[in-house]
This record gives C-alpha cells, sequence and structure tokens, in this order.
C-alpha cells in the first residue's frame, strides 16, 4: 500500500517535468520567432525609406500654393482726406442796418458791384417827411445867418447876434444830417466789391438787420476750399502742407497749400477750420463741393505693405514670410496707414519675401510653394 503511494507520487512529479519541459520550449520558439520578425520588419523599414526617398527626389511635395513679393524701401506717402465747400474768401449778406419793408431792388444776381454801392431801398418815408419838415427852417435861418454876417460886416449888430444866428443855422444843419444818416440805415449796401450771387429778397418783404435773408455778394477774385477736422487732427495738420483740392463734380483737382488752420475749437462739433485759399479759377463756383487731400506725412526708405495682409491676433499683429521654402510667422510693429497701405517699423526688412495670398491657409513652418 505504502509502495503503491510512493509509485504514484513519483509518477505524478514526472509528468509536471515533462509538461514544464514542454512550456519552456514554446516559449523559446516564440521569441526566436518575434526576433527574426523584428529584424525582417527593420529591413522593411530601411527598403520603404530608401523607395519613399527616391521617389521624393524626383517627385518633391509641392507645399501650399502661395502668392509673395519680396519687399524694398521706397518713399512712403500719407495723407488726410476729408470733404470741403468751395467759398468765397469774402462771401457776405449784405442787409439793412434798421428794419423795414423793401420798396426797391436795383441789383440782379450776375451783376457786378462796388463796395458801398447801393443794392436796395426800404421804407424810409417818415425819415424823409421828417427831413423835408426842416428845410423851410434850414433856408430861414440861412438867410438870417446870411443877414447878420452883413450887418456885421457893416458894424451894425453885436457879436451876439451874429453867433445866434449861426449857431441856430448850424443847429439845423446838424439835425438834418443826422435825419440823412439815420434814413441810410434803410439801404442795403454792399460791403465789399464782387458780384451779386443771390437775390433772397422781393418787394414788400420785411428785411431786418443779421437777417440770414438778403442779398449775396461774393467776391471771385478770392475763393477758398474750408473744411472742418475733429480735434482729433490737431497737430497732424498744419499751415503750409501741400494739398490737393479734388472737384469730382468738373472731374478736376487743384493743387495748392494749407493757408488756414484754426486755432480755436468749435464747442459744440469739436471741429476746427482748415482753409486752401483758391484764387480766381472760372471754373469754381461758390457752394461747391470738394475733397481736400493734405499730405501730411512723407518719409524716405520705408518697408511699406497692404494692410491687407496683416492678421490680427491676441498676441499682436502677425504676417507670414517665407523662409527656406517654408512659411515663418513673423510679429510686426506698424505705423502709418494710407491708401490700402501700411508703414512697418519694426519685424520686417529689406529683402524679405512676403506672403500677400494664401496667407489665412498657412500654419507656421509649412512648406509653401511661390506662384508666378
Amino acid at each position: 500500500m505504502l509502495q503503491s503511494k510512493k509509485m504514484k507520487s513519483i509518477y505524478t512529479a514526472a509528468i509536471a517535468l515533462l509538461v514544464l519541459a514542454s512550456c519552456g520550449s514554446k516559449t523559446t520558439d516564440l521569441a526566436a520567432q518575434l526576433a527574426k520578425l523584428k529584424v525582417e520588419r527593420q529591413k522593411l523599414d530601411d527598403q520603404i525609406r530608401v523607395i519613399e526617398a527616391k521617389i521624393n527626389a524626383n517627385n518633391p511635395p509641392k507645399g501650399v500654393a502661395v502668392s509673395a513679393i519680396t519687399l524694398q524701401p521706397k518713399e512712403f506717402s500719407a495723407a488726410i482726406v476729408v470733404q470741403a465747400n468751395i467759398t468765397g474768401d469774402e462771401n457776405v449778406v449784405a442787409n439793412s442796418q434798421a428794419p423795414g419793408t423793401v420798396t426797391r431792388i436795383l441789383v440782379h444776381p450776375g451783376q457786378k458791384v462796388s463796395r458801398g454801392q447801393t443794392l436796395a431801398y426800404l421804407d424810409s418815408r417818415t425819415i424823409d417827411q421828417q427831413i423835408n419838415a426842416l428845410q423851410p427852417g434850414i433856408n430861414l435861418r440861412k438867410t438870417l445867418y446870411e443877414k447878420q454876417q452883413k450887418l456885421w460886416k457893416q458894424g451894425i449888430g453885436t457879436e451876439v447876434q451874429l453867433m445866434t444866428a449861426k449857431t441856430e443855422y448850424e443847429s439845423m444843419l446838424s439835425q438834418k444830417s443826422a435825419l440823412q444818416a439815420n434814413r441810410d440805415l434803410y439801404r442795403i449796401v454792399s460791403p465789399i466789391s464782387g458780384t451779386v450771387d443771390a437775390v433772397d429778397l422781393k418787394v414788400g418783404d420785411v428785411a431786418s438787420p443779421g437777417s440770414p435773408v438778403g442779398i449775396r455778394v461774393v467776391s471771385f477774385d478770392k475763393l477758398k476750399a474750408e473744411s472742418e477736422l475733429g480735434q482729433g487732427y490737431l497737430g497732424k495738420v498744419n499751415q503750409g502742407d501741400p494739398v490737393v483740392v479734388r472737384l469730382s463734380d468738373i472731374n478736376d483737382s487743384i493743387e495748392g497749400r494749407v493757408s488756414y488752420v484754426g486755432r480755436s475749437i468749435n464747442a459744440t462739433s469739436k471741429t476746427f477750420t482748415v482753409q486752401v485759399k483758391l484764387g480766381n479759377n472760372a471754373k469754381l463756383r461758390p457752394n461747391m463741393s470738394a475733397q481736400l487731400i493734405i499730405d501730411n506725412y512723407k518719409k524716405a526708405n520705408s518697408i511699406v505693405i497692404p494692410i491687407s495682409v496683416v492678421q490680427n491676433t491676441a498676441d499682436g499683429d502677425m504676417v507670414f514670410v517665407v523662409r527656406e521654402g517654408k512659411a515663418q510667422a513673423v510679429f510686426i510693429e506698424v505705423g502709418v496707414e494710407f491708401g490700402g497701405e501700411v508703414e512697418v517699423l519694426k519685424g520686417l526688412s529689406s529683402g524679405d519675401v512676403l506672403v500677400t495670398e494664401g496667407y489665412l491657409d498657412l500654419d507656421n513652418g509649412e512648406k509653401v510653394n511661390i506662384q508666378s
């Protein structure tokens, strides 16, 4: 019995040894197979790389198609463009100095007039009546004064009588002069020499001092273009700056210089006045629309790029340049902008190749193909 159990144990142990030996043999075979496959894969990878290199050498990848320009320094000019009106340097509305009803108009639009010329009369009958009423008294005192002078020369009468007669006569003349001066207030007189541009009154209308309705007189010898600029342009426009007055209505332009820059700011509009004297020009008319192009910035040897290629990012303004066949993002500092271009103060140099089209599809470091 005991021997039977011992034989059984020996038998079980032998079987276990056989199983272990069998498993170890299989593991060794698998490891050998794995090592062999790795060697074969390495050979395949090497072969693949060789073939790819040959293919790429014959047909290199084209990269992203872009357009580009080579930057070169140039003179950069900028201007302020603003709407303006043509007006006379002397452009006035003539009116009366006293209120009254218009009785006669002596001029018409287009008529040339002189300074001080009467353009219209207002009703002054009341004053005329007062002047006429004074005349008999004036004539009487003149006669008395002249008689007193003759008597005085003959040694008749006193000096007091002579002086009294003279004073009374001169007093009446002074009253007449005062009434005549008052009557002159009922005339509309041209304050300048020029041309009647508009007659906005008619007989029977009531004219009054300071009214915007009257007779407009313009001096065509002294025309100017005038505009209002926002206070943000203070210090950016100066007297003497070159300017082009563009007249789109007649398809013409006039070159000149800024002749006047206002020194005060309008409290309501927050603007200041800019004027350009134009002299006498038969093509121009008062109130004609114009455009002022004020050349207020010029710099030589500037790097200038299209404003459209500048991308605004959280880190700043950026453009793409091409270096060694790849796109490279470059951050720049920009200056003055005008006419679709912007001056680059930092970040770009002469000779840089700037991507101008296709930049929206680029990633930094991506290969590019510049299209001709």
